[in-house]
């Protein structure tokens, strides 16, 4: 069975930080493609960042030089290291595993999501 845990959420002031954690479970992680997402109520799910198999890095406009993917192989872990947080990134944080494959339809799982808010 295939489980994706995040943790890490919370409340933080503007201008904080958090970072987040999904450890992956049931999966060969060192093949999958890994990403967050992020969903504010009412809003449909937007790309956060990901990180491929090789490490190799995507984030939305409206993150870069914020956040930061990584991803400990050896832990089945992902984090995403948040910085300068704003009021507009407020939303459940979901992780993301994926896994394309030639021919059929590829593996794609998602964890419970974890709540990040951000006020004063």
């Amino acid at each position: 069975q295939v489980q994706l845990v995040e943790s890490g959420g919370g409340l933080v002031q503007p201008g904080g930080s958090l970072r987040l954690s999904c450890v992956a479970s049931g999966i060969i992680f060192n093949i999958y493609d890994m990403g967050w997402y992020r969903q504010a109520p009412g809003k449909q799910r937007d790309l956060v960042a990901t990180i491929t198999k090789g490490s190799n890095t995507n984030y939305a406009d409206s993150v870069k030089g914020r956040f930061t993917i990584s991803r400990d192989n050896a832990k089945n872990t992902v984090y995403l290291q948040m910085n300068s947080l704003k009021p507009e990134d407020t939303a459940a944080y979901y992780c993301n595993a994926r896994k394309l494959w030639v021919g059929v339809a590829p593996n794609d799982y998602w964890g419970q999501g974890t709540q990040v808010t951000v006020s004063s």
